[in-house]
């Protein structure tokens, strides 16, 4: 009974150690606040110039291990309705069949299924755009800024806040969107401006 009880003693403390380790943790959720996201794109105007717009709906969350800076469960969705480009008449119609078409896909959906680190800040998201209902390859560019305690949450709650800034781009013909493509009026390569702020849960 005795030697039973010793050998027992030392498992249960290895079991204990193995599963509060570092190796075994959980990586911890984070949730987009929606007052510090902006999602924004450019595209080129008959050569001219390009034209700035963004959406003003988005949400999205992702987990991520600080230590081993595992990124992963990214998903982020926005409101094509919400497109806004400070110029009423170009938004309804940017709202329409000829580009978003809101009205039947009212959400573009990224999701990543893979993410690479490149250097101690720097990471490759590799995932995919779902927009008009088609599914096309997408890999953002992203920039981990800062990790700390937000002074924005008052003297009593001060959320651990991630900040990130991300880029991208893709071909709108690639979901279908081929208006003014052929003669070049308006572009066809959509740059993507992503920064965000999101709260560890």
């Amino acid at each position: 009974m005795r030697t039973s009880t010793a050998l027992l003693l030392p498992l249960a403390l290895c079991a204990h150690l193995l599963a509060s380790s570092p190796a075994h943790a959980q990586a911890a959720k984070y949730e987009l606040d929606p007052d510090h996201i902006t999602i924004a794109f450019l595209v080129d105007h008959i050569g001219y110039a390009k034209v700035l717009g963004l959406f003003r709906s988005a949400r999205g969350s992702y987990r991520f291990d600080e230590a081993t800076a595992t990124l992963s469960d990214v998903r982020i969705e926005v409101e094509t309705a919400s497109v806004f480009s400070n110029q009423r008449k170009r938004d309804e119609h940017l709202k329409g069949p000829d580009f978003l078409n809101s009205g039947e896909f009212p959400r573009m959906v990224f999701t990543a299924s893979s993410a690479k680190r490149t250097s101690e800040r720097n990471f490759e998201i590799s995932g995919q755009l779902e927009l008009l209902g088609k599914s096309q390859p997408l890999t953002l560019q992203a920039t981990w800024n800062k990790s700390a305690e937000s002074p924005m949450g008052g003297p009593l709650r001060k959320p651990y806040t991630m900040g990130v800034s991300a880029r991208g781009s893709f071909k709108r013909s690639a979901y279908g969107m081929n208006y003014a493509v052929s003669n070049g009026w308006v572009g066809d390569e959509v740059p993507l401006i992503i920064e965000f702020e999101a709260v560890r849960q």
